[in-house]
């Protein structure tokens, strides 16, 4: 039998073993606890809605959470995110876009009427009011485009001048988004204003030189801070195959996707048949040239291709014209006597094709090879020459 002050210890023992395991037990329970963002608020107007919480990925939207508002308040709670990421706010068709980095605490006030405009933003909310700013810049570049549109399809701007006029509210937009790309390449508002649209349309285009230089700062940012990030893989592989494309060493790569299915496009002809580019430039290299006839410049750009298509149309060269204007009888009797194939896209300026291609300025033409692949996009027609050479080497 062991002595009684020596039990008694032994007793006192186990009790501080047994304590402090259920203590470190505590302490990792505690360690173990996941980190979370708060995103709450209050809505006015006609609350009877549902207000979605959605999680903005590279490749898709995410519904993580909803509420009913009709309390006019609300409350989101979400594990952080490892890196930077986007989410927002959906009110039906409208949205609030929001930055977190962290274990942010956001208060968003709005009302139903004009969600996505005039709403104000409390707590740790500095890269959100950015990108509040860009989203407000995008929008009023897209009502500008859009009565661009408008007046050009009600003939109060020619092809010449519309384009000229789309290019200075996309300079404009560009202008005033870059200071917050060159502020911090690393910053959610650098990556958010890169990635912006206008019916569809990058406004920042990879394949601009300068624009290019942009995607590879941000690029190099977040590769170096989350060099494993689906956000910075991304940038890598955009920016990586623009270049290479930009210098004419390889093919656009869409993820899996081959640009010969991605881009394959089917128009009408002069005879109203539809002519698909993956027929016509089967096992050739293509020319596919995007343009208007009735702009000023046509004559001059339809030498410079025809000069080119009579020195490589007998070595397996074909052109896939394209055009974009409205008036049919123009198209007709400009194409007519054209030696290639001319299509037209009846969508005009609104073209679903033009906006695939990311196509801004006519002419631009896109160089396809005997695989299908796009390879180059072309706006200095000087160079044509020049680039041709690589495809026909005897």
């Amino acid at each position: 039998m062991l002595p009684l002050q020596f039990e008694f210890q032994l007793q006192n023992m186990k009790k501080i073993i047994l304590f402090t395991g259920i203590l470190a037990c505590m302490l990792v329970s505690c360690g173990e606890k996941k980190q979370q963002f708060t995103i709450s608020g209050e809505i006015s107007g006609n609350t009877n809605k549902t207000l979605y919480l959605e999680n903005v990925g590279t490749a898709k939207i995410v519904v993580l959470d909803s509420a009913k508002v009709a309390s006019g308040s609300f409350k989101f709670k979400q594990e952080r995110p490892a890196v930077p990421g986007f989410y927002r706010l959906r009110l039906g068709n409208q949205v609030i876009n929001l930055a977190i980095d962290s274990t942010e605490t956001i208060t968003v006030k709005a009302d139903t009427a004009h969600f996505a405009s005039d709403y104000t933003l409390e707590g740790d909310v500095y890269e959100s009011q950015k990108i509040k700013e860009l989203t407000l810049l995008q929008a009023q570049a897209a009502r500008q485009y859009t009565d661009l549109q408008k007046r050009q399809a009600a003939g109060e701007l020619s092809i010449d001048q519309y384009i000229q006029e789309v290019n200075t509210v996309i300079d404009g937009y560009k202008t005033a988004t870059k200071p917050y790309i060159l502020a911090d390449f690393l910053a959610p508002p650098a990556y958010f204003a890169l990635f912006q649209q206008i019916n569809n349309l990058f406004i920042f285009d990879i394949y601009d030189k300068d624009d290019n230089k942009l995607f590879g700062a941000v690029a190099n940012a977040w590769n170096n801070a989350y060099p494993e990030s689906t956000r910075a893989l991304q940038l890598k592989n955009i920016y990586t195959n623009s270049r290479a494309v930009l210098r004419g060493e390889k093919p656009v790569e869409v993820q899996e996707t081959s640009s010969a299915t991605l881009f394959d496009i089917s128009l009408p002809s002069l005879d109203g048949k539809e002519i698909r580019l993956s027929d016509a430039g089967q096992g050739k290299v293509t020319i596919i040239d995007f343009t208007a006839y009735a702009s000023e410049g046509s004559p001059a750009h339809n030498r410079q291709l025809a000069e080119l298509y009579d020195k490589y149309q007998s070595q397996g060269l074909e052109i896939y014209q394209i055009s974009l204007d409205t008036d049919s009888h123009l198209w007709k009797n400009a194409a007519v006597n054209l030696p290639w194939i001319c299509v037209r896209d009846p969508q005009s300026i609104y073209s679903a094709i033009a906006q695939k291609y990311n196509v801004r300025n006519i002419p631009v033409s896109f160089i396809r090879d005997r695989e299908g692949e796009i390879t180059a996009r072309i706006e200095d027609y000087s160079i044509l020459n020049k680039t041709f050479v690589n495809y026909f080497k005897k």
